[in-house]
């Protein structure tokens, strides 16, 4: 482990009080994409396994209409296939198979995998970039998509959060879908700009980089009512650097990693996975 660790752990122990009320919404990016075949179903049922209850995936919709789990707009990097992902059928999306030889997860697969589960807390992250793949009535009747099959599952004690960054389904859902909880990723660090970004548009929940990211601008964020939530979550080391910036949420690509780390070095912050 880095040094940054070390420090971080001194400086809890030192600092009881700080360490003692903290808590973290931990959840698995992709099903923990550097442990496992992101956005598949065994990644996500791995993570299940292990004790996760906080999930993040990626949605995209097919030339005819169909949605699945997929982060790029192209093929190449996660599958054995080629070209840009929206000019694809269903049927030729089910033939193929990720570099790991998993199958595409669709939507509906996923929500079968989370209906009837309980305490759940799921990113569903509307990839709509670039904007060119989704005119103002495709990305309309996405985001419909969407929304109806979230709200379609019977979850006790679930949260249900859309996420993207691009304001345009976001935006949409605040006017046909105000009971939709939302969250602006923007790729930079949390600071005035991005503080004013989040109260100019009205979502209170900010997806932020680490990088440039100060606790104090945290603790600014948080009197501002804005729910903190950071990124990316590549390592144990950005786990610690999170909750040291003191951030409500967290992603980790690492979800079994960081859960070890954390129940054997770091009880005292409480970590809901």
């Amino acid at each position: 482990m880095k040094k940054f660790i070390l420090v971080f752990l001194a400086i809890c122990v030192s600092a009881g009080a700080f360490a003692q009320s903290q808590t973290i919404r931990a959840f698995s990016h992709r099903g923990g994409r550097l442990e496992r075949d992101e956005n598949t179903a065994v990644a996500f049922q791995e993570s299940w396994d292990a004790g996760y209850t906080g999930f993040e995936t990626d949605i995209r919709m097919t030339k005819d209409g169909v949605l699945y789990l997929t982060h790029d707009h192209t093929l190449e990097r996660t599958t054995n296939g080629t070209g840009v992902f929206e000019e694809k059928t269903a049927a030729e999306i089910d033939r193929l198979r990720t570099k790991k030889g998993n199958k595409i997860m669709s939507l509906e697969e996923f929500c079968k995998f989370l209906d009837g589960k309980e305490n759940l807390y799921v990113e569903f992250e509307m990839k709509t970039a670039p904007k060119e793949l989704y005119p103002q009535a495709r990305l309309e009747d996405y985001v419909e998509k969407v929304y109806r099959a979230v709200k379609a599952l019977d979850c006790k004690n679930a949260q249900f959060v859309f996420t993207s960054s691009d304001y345009r389904g976001l935006r949409y859902l605040q006017e046909h879908h105000p009971d939709a909880e939302l969250l602006l990723i923007i790729s930079k660090p949390l600071n005035d700009e991005t503080i004013a970004i989040a109260k100019t548009v009205g979502i209170y929940t900010l997806g932020c980089r680490m990088e440039g990211t100060s606790r104090a601008m945290v603790e600014k964020a948080k009197k501002e009512g804005i729910t903190v939530s950071l990124w990316p979550g590549l390592s144990v080391d950005d786990f610690m650097l999170g909750a040291y910036l003191g951030s409500d949420r967290m992603c980790t690509d690492v979800p079994l990693e960081v859960m070890k780390f954390m129940n054997e070095k770091c009880p005292w912050i409480k970590v809901v996975y």
